[in-house]
Protein backbone atom coordinates (compact mmCIF):
# COMPACT_ATOMS: atom_id res chain seq x y z
CA UNK A 1 0.00 0.00 0.00
CA UNK A 2 2.94 2.30 0.59
CA UNK A 3 3.88 1.86 -3.06
CA UNK A 4 0.40 2.94 -4.08
CA UNK A 5 0.57 6.15 -2.04
CA UNK A 6 4.09 7.42 -2.43
CA UNK A 7 4.99 10.23 0.01
CA UNK A 8 4.92 13.59 -1.73
CA UNK A 9 7.90 15.74 -0.91
CA UNK A 10 7.68 19.48 -1.03
CA UNK A 11 9.80 22.55 -0.39
CA UNK A 12 8.14 25.31 1.60
CA UNK A 13 9.78 28.38 0.12
CA UNK A 14 8.03 30.82 2.42
CA UNK A 15 9.86 29.53 5.46
CA UNK A 16 12.97 31.62 5.01
CA UNK A 17 14.52 30.83 8.37
CA UNK A 18 14.72 27.09 7.64
CA UNK A 19 15.60 24.96 4.65
CA UNK A 20 12.45 22.88 4.75
CA UNK A 21 13.41 20.23 2.27
CA UNK A 22 11.47 17.04 2.86
CA UNK A 23 14.19 14.44 2.55
CA UNK A 24 14.28 10.71 2.98
CA UNK A 25 12.31 7.92 1.38
CA UNK A 26 9.84 7.36 4.18
CA UNK A 27 9.36 4.33 6.35
CA UNK A 28 7.55 3.34 9.47
CA UNK A 29 8.87 3.03 12.99
CA UNK A 30 9.14 -0.40 14.50
CA UNK A 31 6.20 -1.23 16.71
CA UNK A 32 6.97 -1.84 20.35
CA UNK A 33 4.95 -3.37 23.14
CA UNK A 34 5.97 -0.53 25.45
CA UNK A 35 5.18 2.88 23.96
CA UNK A 36 6.86 4.54 26.91
CA UNK A 37 10.18 2.89 26.21
CA UNK A 38 12.73 5.39 24.98
CA UNK A 39 15.67 3.03 24.56
CA UNK A 40 18.89 4.65 25.62
CA UNK A 41 17.57 8.12 24.91
CA UNK A 42 16.25 10.47 27.55
CA UNK A 43 12.55 10.99 28.11
CA UNK A 44 12.39 13.71 25.43
CA UNK A 45 15.56 13.01 23.43
CA UNK A 46 14.67 11.99 19.86
CA UNK A 47 16.09 8.86 18.31
CA UNK A 48 16.70 8.49 14.59
CA UNK A 49 13.71 7.35 12.54
CA UNK A 50 12.19 7.58 9.06
CA UNK A 51 8.57 8.71 9.30
CA UNK A 52 5.76 9.59 6.90
CA UNK A 53 3.01 12.11 7.65
CA UNK A 54 -0.47 11.82 6.13
CA UNK A 55 -1.85 15.26 5.28
CA UNK A 56 -4.72 15.91 2.84
CA UNK A 57 -5.57 17.35 -0.60
CA UNK A 58 -2.60 19.09 -2.20
CA UNK A 59 -4.50 22.39 -2.27
CA UNK A 60 -5.62 22.26 1.36
CA UNK A 61 -4.12 23.50 4.60
CA UNK A 62 -3.23 20.01 5.89
CA UNK A 63 -0.86 19.52 2.97
CA UNK A 64 0.78 22.94 3.21
CA UNK A 65 1.12 22.98 6.99
CA UNK A 66 2.08 19.30 7.09
CA UNK A 67 4.86 19.93 4.62
CA UNK A 68 6.21 22.69 6.85
CA UNK A 69 5.98 20.47 9.93
CA UNK A 70 7.73 17.58 8.19
CA UNK A 71 10.52 19.85 7.02
CA UNK A 72 10.93 21.37 10.47
CA UNK A 73 11.13 17.95 12.14
CA UNK A 74 13.69 16.81 9.55
CA UNK A 75 15.78 19.96 9.97
CA UNK A 76 15.78 20.07 13.78
CA UNK A 77 15.85 16.39 14.80
CA UNK A 78 17.27 13.07 13.56
CA UNK A 79 13.70 12.06 12.66
CA UNK A 80 13.54 12.29 8.87
CA UNK A 81 9.93 13.00 7.96
CA UNK A 82 8.13 13.20 4.63
CA UNK A 83 4.65 14.60 3.99
CA UNK A 84 2.18 12.77 1.73
CA UNK A 85 -0.93 13.94 -0.08
CA UNK A 86 -4.00 11.93 0.98
CA UNK A 87 -7.79 12.05 1.00
CA UNK A 88 -7.62 13.25 4.63
CA UNK A 89 -9.22 12.28 7.95
CA UNK A 90 -10.92 8.87 7.62
CA UNK A 91 -8.35 7.52 5.18
CA UNK A 92 -5.53 8.98 7.27
CA UNK A 93 -6.65 7.16 10.40
CA UNK A 94 -7.19 3.87 8.59
CA UNK A 95 -3.74 4.01 7.04
CA UNK A 96 -2.13 5.27 10.23
CA UNK A 97 -3.45 2.20 12.02
CA UNK A 98 -2.35 -0.21 9.27
CA UNK A 99 1.17 1.23 9.32
CA UNK A 100 1.19 3.05 5.99
CA UNK A 101 1.79 6.33 7.84
CA UNK A 102 3.32 7.21 11.21
CA UNK A 103 1.72 10.62 11.88
CA UNK A 104 -1.61 11.84 10.53
CA UNK A 105 -3.79 14.92 10.46
CA UNK A 106 -7.45 14.44 11.31
CA UNK A 107 -10.52 16.41 12.22
CA UNK A 108 -11.32 15.88 15.88
CA UNK A 109 -14.86 14.65 15.15
CA UNK A 110 -13.53 11.89 12.89
CA UNK A 111 -10.84 10.97 15.41
CA UNK A 112 -13.50 10.81 18.15
CA UNK A 113 -15.47 8.39 15.96
CA UNK A 114 -12.31 6.32 15.59
CA UNK A 115 -11.66 5.95 19.32
CA UNK A 116 -15.34 5.12 19.87
CA UNK A 117 -15.42 2.62 17.00
CA UNK A 118 -18.43 4.17 15.25
CA UNK A 119 -19.48 5.74 11.96
CA UNK A 120 -16.70 4.83 9.48
CA UNK A 121 -14.93 2.63 12.05
CA UNK A 122 -16.27 -0.78 13.06
CA UNK A 123 -14.21 -0.98 16.23
CA UNK A 124 -12.13 1.35 18.47
CA UNK A 125 -8.89 2.34 16.78
CA UNK A 126 -5.49 2.29 18.59
CA UNK A 127 -4.66 5.96 18.13
CA UNK A 128 -3.32 8.76 20.31
CA UNK A 129 -2.93 12.51 19.78
CA UNK A 130 0.30 14.48 19.69
CA UNK A 131 -1.94 17.47 20.31
CA UNK A 132 -4.64 19.77 18.99
CA UNK A 133 -3.53 22.01 16.14
CA UNK A 134 -5.54 24.59 14.16
CA UNK A 135 -9.30 24.71 13.69
CA UNK A 136 -11.15 23.80 10.53
CA UNK A 137 -13.90 26.07 9.28
CA UNK A 138 -16.86 24.51 7.55
CA UNK A 139 -17.00 26.35 4.23
CA UNK A 140 -20.17 25.70 2.24
CA UNK A 141 -20.31 27.62 -1.03
CA UNK A 142 -23.00 27.78 -3.73
CA UNK A 143 -23.28 29.45 -7.11
CA UNK A 144 -25.43 32.56 -6.83
CA UNK A 145 -27.55 31.40 -9.74
CA UNK A 146 -28.33 28.03 -8.08
CA UNK A 147 -30.99 29.41 -5.73
CA UNK A 148 -29.28 28.05 -2.64
CA UNK A 149 -29.40 30.05 0.61
CA UNK A 150 -29.51 27.20 3.14
CA UNK A 151 -28.69 23.53 3.58
CA UNK A 152 -32.33 22.69 2.90
CA UNK A 153 -32.10 24.42 -0.50
CA UNK A 154 -29.53 21.82 -1.63
CA UNK A 155 -32.32 19.32 -2.33
CA UNK A 156 -32.03 18.17 -5.95
CA UNK A 157 -28.76 20.05 -6.49
CA UNK A 158 -25.40 18.73 -7.68
CA UNK A 159 -23.17 19.00 -4.64
CA UNK A 160 -19.55 18.09 -3.99
CA UNK A 161 -19.30 16.48 -0.56
CA UNK A 162 -15.51 16.24 -0.63
CA UNK A 163 -12.97 13.49 -1.27
CA UNK A 164 -14.00 9.94 -0.32
CA UNK A 165 -13.10 9.07 3.29
CA UNK A 166 -12.31 12.69 4.13
CA UNK A 167 -13.36 14.70 7.16
CA UNK A 168 -15.13 17.03 4.75
CA UNK A 169 -17.32 14.17 3.58
CA UNK A 170 -18.15 13.25 7.18
CA UNK A 171 -19.32 16.74 8.13
CA UNK A 172 -21.03 17.27 4.75
CA UNK A 173 -23.20 14.19 5.24
CA UNK A 174 -23.97 15.18 8.82
CA UNK A 175 -24.99 18.69 7.78
CA UNK A 176 -27.22 17.37 5.02
CA UNK A 177 -28.90 14.98 7.46
CA UNK A 178 -29.29 17.78 10.01
CA UNK A 179 -31.06 19.76 7.29
CA UNK A 180 -33.50 16.91 6.69
CA UNK A 181 -31.83 15.60 3.54
CA UNK A 182 -30.65 12.11 2.66
CA UNK A 183 -27.13 12.45 1.16
CA UNK A 184 -27.71 9.33 -0.96
CA UNK A 185 -31.08 10.38 -2.39
CA UNK A 186 -31.83 14.07 -1.99
CA UNK A 187 -28.70 15.55 -3.58
CA UNK A 188 -26.63 14.58 -6.59
CA UNK A 189 -23.48 13.95 -4.58
CA UNK A 190 -20.08 14.29 -6.22
CA UNK A 191 -17.16 13.00 -4.12
CA UNK A 192 -14.46 15.26 -5.52
CA UNK A 193 -11.22 16.71 -4.24
CA UNK A 194 -11.13 20.45 -3.73
CA UNK A 195 -9.39 21.37 -6.99
CA UNK A 196 -11.94 19.49 -9.11
CA UNK A 197 -14.72 20.82 -6.90
CA UNK A 198 -13.84 24.47 -7.46
CA UNK A 199 -13.36 23.87 -11.20
CA UNK A 200 -16.83 22.28 -11.27
CA UNK A 201 -18.39 25.25 -9.53
CA UNK A 202 -16.73 27.60 -11.99
CA UNK A 203 -17.92 25.72 -15.09
CA UNK A 204 -21.43 25.18 -13.72
CA UNK A 205 -21.30 21.38 -13.40
CA UNK A 206 -21.56 21.74 -9.60
CA UNK A 207 -24.13 23.90 -7.82
CA UNK A 208 -22.52 23.91 -4.39
CA UNK A 209 -19.78 22.30 -2.33
CA UNK A 210 -18.67 21.52 1.18
CA UNK A 211 -15.12 22.10 2.41
CA UNK A 212 -13.66 21.77 5.88
CA UNK A 213 -10.31 23.50 6.14
CA UNK A 214 -8.21 26.16 7.74
CA UNK A 215 -8.25 29.83 6.75
CA UNK A 216 -7.50 30.82 4.13
CA UNK A 217 -7.75 27.87 1.74
CA UNK A 218 -5.86 28.71 -1.50
CA UNK A 219 -8.49 27.32 -3.89
CA UNK A 220 -11.21 29.42 -2.27
CA UNK A 221 -8.96 32.46 -2.36
CA UNK A 222 -8.59 31.89 -6.11
CA UNK A 223 -12.36 31.40 -6.53
CA UNK A 224 -13.39 34.60 -4.80
CA UNK A 225 -10.53 36.59 -6.32
CA UNK A 226 -10.94 35.48 -9.93
CA UNK A 227 -14.76 35.40 -9.96
CA UNK A 228 -15.99 37.46 -6.99
CA UNK A 229 -19.62 37.54 -8.17
CA UNK A 230 -19.99 33.86 -9.00
CA UNK A 231 -20.64 32.30 -5.60
CA UNK A 232 -21.50 32.96 -1.97
CA UNK A 233 -21.13 31.23 1.39
CA UNK A 234 -24.07 29.52 3.10
CA UNK A 235 -24.69 30.00 6.82
CA UNK A 236 -24.73 26.47 8.31
CA UNK A 237 -25.11 27.46 11.97
CA UNK A 238 -28.83 26.50 12.04
CA UNK A 239 -27.58 22.88 11.94
CA UNK A 240 -25.13 23.33 14.83
CA UNK A 241 -27.38 22.04 17.61
CA UNK A 242 -28.03 18.76 15.79
CA UNK A 243 -24.34 18.30 15.08
CA UNK A 244 -23.50 18.88 18.75
CA UNK A 245 -25.84 16.01 19.61
CA UNK A 246 -23.51 13.80 17.57
CA UNK A 247 -20.28 15.26 18.89
CA UNK A 248 -19.71 18.20 21.28
CA UNK A 249 -16.50 19.25 19.49
CA UNK A 250 -18.56 21.24 16.98
CA UNK A 251 -18.73 24.95 17.79
CA UNK A 252 -19.86 28.21 16.21
CA UNK A 253 -17.25 30.34 14.49
CA UNK A 254 -16.80 33.14 12.00
CA UNK A 255 -15.02 33.41 8.67
CA UNK A 256 -13.79 37.03 8.68
CA UNK A 257 -14.73 38.97 5.57
CA UNK A 258 -11.08 39.83 4.94
CA UNK A 259 -10.21 36.15 4.53
CA UNK A 260 -11.64 36.03 1.01
CA UNK A 261 -12.33 39.72 0.44
CA UNK A 262 -16.04 39.24 1.16
CA UNK A 263 -18.56 41.98 1.88
CA UNK A 264 -19.31 40.65 5.36
CA UNK A 265 -18.30 37.99 7.87
CA UNK A 266 -19.77 34.50 7.51
CA UNK A 267 -21.16 32.53 10.45
CA UNK A 268 -20.15 28.89 10.33
CA UNK A 269 -19.28 25.76 12.30
CA UNK A 270 -15.73 25.03 13.39
CA UNK A 271 -14.08 21.83 14.54
CA UNK A 272 -10.51 21.42 15.83
CA UNK A 273 -7.84 19.33 14.14
CA UNK A 274 -5.48 16.90 15.82
CA UNK A 275 -2.17 15.30 14.91
CA UNK A 276 -2.38 11.56 15.52
CA UNK A 277 -0.02 8.62 16.00
CA UNK A 278 -0.58 4.97 16.88
CA UNK A 279 -0.76 4.01 20.53
CA UNK A 280 2.69 2.38 20.37
CA UNK A 281 4.52 5.45 19.04
CA UNK A 282 7.81 5.87 20.99
CA UNK A 283 7.31 8.27 23.88
CA UNK A 284 10.64 10.04 23.46
CA UNK A 285 9.96 10.87 19.81
CA UNK A 286 6.39 11.92 20.58
CA UNK A 287 7.74 14.25 23.25
CA UNK A 288 10.47 15.67 20.99
CA UNK A 289 8.16 16.24 18.01
CA UNK A 290 5.43 17.78 20.18
CA UNK A 291 7.85 20.10 21.95
CA UNK A 292 9.34 21.23 18.64
CA UNK A 293 6.07 21.87 16.81
CA UNK A 294 4.19 23.55 19.65
CA UNK A 295 7.10 25.92 20.27
CA UNK A 296 7.47 26.88 16.60
CA UNK A 297 4.28 28.86 15.93
CA UNK A 298 6.15 31.76 14.34
CA UNK A 299 8.08 29.52 11.96
CA UNK A 300 5.05 27.44 11.02
CA UNK A 301 2.99 30.60 10.66
CA UNK A 302 5.30 31.56 7.79
CA UNK A 303 4.30 28.34 6.04
CA UNK A 304 0.57 28.96 6.57
CA UNK A 305 -1.32 31.29 8.94
CA UNK A 306 -2.91 28.24 10.62
CA UNK A 307 0.51 27.39 12.01
CA UNK A 308 0.18 30.32 14.40
CA UNK A 309 -2.75 28.54 16.10
CA UNK A 310 -0.58 25.88 17.74
CA UNK A 311 -0.96 26.69 21.42
CA UNK A 312 0.45 24.39 24.14
CA UNK A 313 -2.50 24.94 26.45
CA UNK A 314 -5.14 24.33 23.78
CA UNK A 315 -2.94 21.56 22.41
CA UNK A 316 -3.81 19.46 25.45
CA UNK A 317 -7.55 19.64 24.70
CA UNK A 318 -7.91 16.50 22.60
CA UNK A 319 -10.60 14.57 24.55
CA UNK A 320 -11.87 11.97 23.88
CA UNK A 321 -8.62 11.20 22.06
CA UNK A 322 -5.96 10.39 24.65
CA UNK A 323 -2.65 12.22 24.36
CA UNK A 324 0.33 10.11 23.30
CA UNK A 325 2.87 9.03 25.88
CA UNK A 326 5.41 11.87 25.91
CA UNK A 327 3.16 14.50 24.34
CA UNK A 328 1.29 15.29 27.53
CA UNK A 329 4.56 16.00 29.34
CA UNK A 330 5.82 18.20 26.49
CA UNK A 331 2.65 20.27 26.25
CA UNK A 332 2.38 20.66 30.03
CA UNK A 333 5.95 21.92 30.18
CA UNK A 334 5.45 24.35 27.29
CA UNK A 335 2.24 25.65 28.86
CA UNK A 336 4.05 26.40 32.10
CA UNK A 337 2.84 23.43 34.13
Amino acid sequence: MRDQLRPTTMIVATLSVLALVLSGCGGRQERTSDPGAAGSAGACEPTAAQLTMATGNSTGVYYVLGGGMAGLISAETPIRTTAAETGASVQNIQQLVDGTYDIAFSLADTAADAVAGKSAFDQPQPIRALGRVHSNYTQVVARKDAGVDSIEDLRGKTVSTGSPKSGTEVIANRLLQAGGLDPAKDVKAQRLDLAKTVDGLKDGSIDAFFWSGGLPTPNLTDLFTSQPDLAAFIDVTPQLAKLQEINPVYAEGTIPAATYNLKSDVNTIVVPNVLLVRDDFPANNACAITKLLWSSQDKLGQVHPSGKELDPKLGQETAPIELAAGSKEALTELAGG
